[in-house]
């Protein structure tokens, strides 16, 4: 799958939770409420969660392999970027 489009949603200036983003896939497949989030050393993408019945969050949809988590990663904070260079 190819990402066709990147949308920041959201910027969010204070705390860690930096903002939310939308990837598309193929222009046919779309995934919301991805997060920006400023970790310790650097920024990081996170995907949507919920909290299961343990109170464990876990990932809605992830990447399976880390050569996508890593392509996925790096699109996603240079859109982020750019979001923040133009506002």
């Amino acid at each position: 799958m190819t990402i066709t489009g990147i949308k920041v949603r959201k910027l969010i200036p204070e705390g860690k939770l930096k903002g939310i983003v939308s990837v598309t896939f193929d222009n046919a497949f779309a995934v919301h409420d991805i997060k920006v989030i400023e970790g310790d050393h650097r920024l990081f993408v996170a995907m949507p969660s919920r909290r299961d019945d343990t109170g464990t969050f876990r990932d809605i949809v992830h990447p399976i392999s880390t050569e996508a988590r890593q392509e996925m990663e790096t699109e996603i904070l240079e859109a982020y970027n750019a979001s923040i260079r133009n506002s």
